[in-house]
């Protein structure tokens, strides 16, 4: 429910409901080759093929999720110049799981611990539940008809939750309970930005500065004990991101019209003590307590069991990120239908950046520009007919690389696109 037209006090009100049920079967089943890969050497059942061969899990997993929230926000019209609008948002989220993992293996006799280090049976009915009550207060002003300055501060929030794709193990393959559910994040935001347009408004130049701190960050990190084959959300105390923005367009002619937008943004952990290490860090025996880990390198070394990577940047965050692109039209007339005939480029760079929660050197992803163009044919509230071609220059670059839970040495990387064309045909009705 809103207010109706432009008042001194303008409301929204609502409400929100949101209920949801997940039922999963899944299967994971071993191969001869696994031993090689995730059983250590010195082990039982050292790297002999029978050793996983046929291992297999059969997984039931049950899922229920509730999520409801009362929601307002106000608009004081100050004057003609200011307005402030202070919103609040009221949540309750609860989330219950069932998770039950049957582990057989080939010959049908007990596990042993190699293969309960690798797929271990599991049972567990993690619950969470949450009230929370979050908000915004944002200052705008009208400098000129042209010129609109704006001041934010959000208090936000970001639901926990349940982990339901099996738990990490401690030394002894037992599942570990505690990391069965995820607190939620709590936010603190900082915004000052201008809105403007220039030269009789055909430039228009917008810049925002921001600083966000986020408690209790959640992060999906990997059990340091060698073998096991998954990953788990968890969190990972404090992170801080900060930096500058900038979008802008100009049309000097009708016919052509560029536009241009950047970010700078440094992003790190302020405090993330118990991270799972890096692969030049994992690999060897997890130290136990009063164990002192070796350097890094040692053959038949020690390793920690966690690192502290505070200050150290977040994945998937470049420091440098740009677009930009351009398109010019000429008047034309195809097939009896008059419009523009129109050829347009958008290209995109980002700087290096991190693929893994704990910053390795084979998991950094250097930087890359793309390039598309576009050819086509636009004619007015009909037809639009294009080719395109993207990543033009045939960029070889990686989305992401990700590291194999319990840093058997593997990475596995998602290449990026390559180059590629096609038509698209559209029509308006």
């Amino acid at each position: 429910i809103a207010s109706n037209g432009k008042h001194t006090l303008d409301y929204v009100l609502g409400a929100f409901y949101f209920y949801q049920t997940i039922d999963t079967q899944g299967l994971q089943v071993q191969g001869a080759a696994a031993s090689a890969f995730l059983l250590n050497p010195t082990s039982a059942g050292g790297r002999n093929p029978a050793t996983l061969n046929g291992l297999t899990a059969r997984n039931t997993i049950g899922f229920t999720n509730t999520s409801a929230a009362l929601f307002g926000k106000l608009t004081w019209n100050v004057s003609d110049r200011l307005q402030i609008v202070p919103g609040l948002r009221l949540n309750y989220d609860k989330k219950k799981g069932d998770y039950v993992s049957v582990v057989t293996n080939g010959t049908g006799t007990a596990l042993t611990a190699d293969q309960r280090g690798v797929l271990a049976p599991q049972s567990y009915q993690p619950d969470f539940d949450n009230w929370n009550l979050s908000g915004d207060i944002t200052a705008a002003y009208t400098v000129t008809s042209d010129i609109h300055a704006y001041a934010t501060y959000a208090r936000s929030y970001k639901s926990g939750g349940i982990n339901l794709s099996g738990l990490p193990l401690d030394g002894a393959s037992n599942p570990i309970l505690s990391a069965a559910t995820v607190k939620p994040e709590k936010v603190n935001h900082y915004e000052l930005g201008l809105k403007t347009q220039l030269a009789d408004r055909r430039i228009t130049l917008n810049l925002a500065a921001f600083w966000t701190e986020i408690s209790d960050y959640q992060a999906t990190v990997t059990n340091g004990q060698l073998g096991v084959l998954r990953g788990y959300l968890a969190n990972a105390g404090k992170v801080r991101t900060r930096g500058l923005e900038f979008d802008s367009a100009f049309r000097p002619t009708d016919r052509f019209s560029v536009y241009a937008n950047g970010a700078y943004t440094d992003a790190k952990y302020v405090k993330f003590v118990d991270a799972p290490c890096p692969p030049e860090l994992s690999g060897g025996t997890t130290a136990t307590a009063g164990q002192t880990p070796s350097a890094p390198g040692t053959a038949g070394g020690i390793s920690p069991q966690n690192c502290d990577i505070s200050g150290q940047r977040l994945p998937g965050v470049s420091k440098w990120a740009f677009s930009y692109g351009a398109e010019y039209d000429l008047p034309a007339r195809v097939a009896g239908l008059d419009g523009q005939v129109y050829l347009g480029y958008d290209g995109s760079y980002r700087s290096t950046f991190s693929s893994n929660p704990s910053r390795s050197a084979y998991t950094d992803i250097n930087g890359y520009a793309l390039s598309n163009f576009r050819l086509g044919f636009k004619a007015k509230d009909s037809w639009n007919v294009f080719g395109w071609l993207r990543n033009a220059f045939d960029e070889k670059y990686y989305e992401v690389l990700a590291l194999q839970s319990g840093s058997t040495g593997l990475v596995v990387g998602q290449p990026g696109d390559p180059r590629t064309y096609g038509l698209t045909v559209s029509r308006s009705f």
